[in-house]
């Protein structure tokens, strides 16, 4: 698990150096992201009781993936991946889970993040258990919403020149088949992704 954390916490660090070079000074509110990516994640798996609603699950396990991205880049704020994986491993590894209420541990998860403006690392481990995701799953979401990020990036997101559906389909759906096509636990998982996207992306499409 330290191992995974560290090349997820290098791969927060550089994509965050990609939109913004200086991004550790600029004081962003990552604590407001969660809260508001946590409202977005209780819409996919449902609250309304006036109405019929079914867990979007692989939703709700998507935008637990974009958390994790804001979580990671506060937990960076405190030193070096190799220095702040170790004392996620350790916190991690002091868990000990049950699947609960998952409306009420999202909400206690929000309201512990915006009081301490922080992560609250077993919160959030706890609503990775209640929706029977497992540590490697997040892992391999993770790495492909990363490497598309970065693949955004270096194909126009920010200029307005990036094509976000192709074939007739989101990238992301494109991303789904690519990670189930290669295997997570290979050293260049990341790469593999990466080459895959750019050989499904529209030919002469680059930034």
């Amino acid at each position: 698990m330290k191992q995974q954390l560290t090349t997820m916490l290098a791969l927060q660090d550089e994509i965050n150096t990609v939109v913004n070079a200086d991004w550790r000074a600029q004081g962003f509110a990552w604590y407001r992201a969660i809260w508001v990516e946590s409202a977005e994640l209780l819409d996919h798996y449902g609250w309304k009781w006036w109405k019929k609603q079914q867990p979007e699950m692989d939703q709700v396990k998507l935008e637990l993936v974009d958390i994790w991205h804001f979580g990671l880049s506060l937990e960076l704020q405190k030193g070096d991946a190799g220095h702040v994986a170790a004392e996620m491993d350790a916190k991690l590894s002091d868990l000990a889970l049950a699947p609960g209420d998952f409306r009420e541990n999202l909400e206690a998860f929000t309201l512990a993040t915006l009081q301490a403006k922080a992560f609250d690392l077993p919160g959030f481990a706890q609503l990775m258990c209640d929706v029977e995701m497992d540590f490697d799953e997040l892992y391999r979401r993770y790495v492909g919403k990363n490497v598309l990020n970065r693949f955004r990036q270096d194909h126009g997101y920010q200029t307005g020149t990036y094509i976000k559906n192709w074939q007739g389909r989101e990238d992301n759906e494109h991303l789904a088949e690519v990670c189930d096509s290669l295997d997570a636990g290979a050293a260049d998982f990341k790469d593999q992704v990466y080459q895959a996207l750019q050989a499904r992306y529209p030919a002469g499409q680059a930034a």
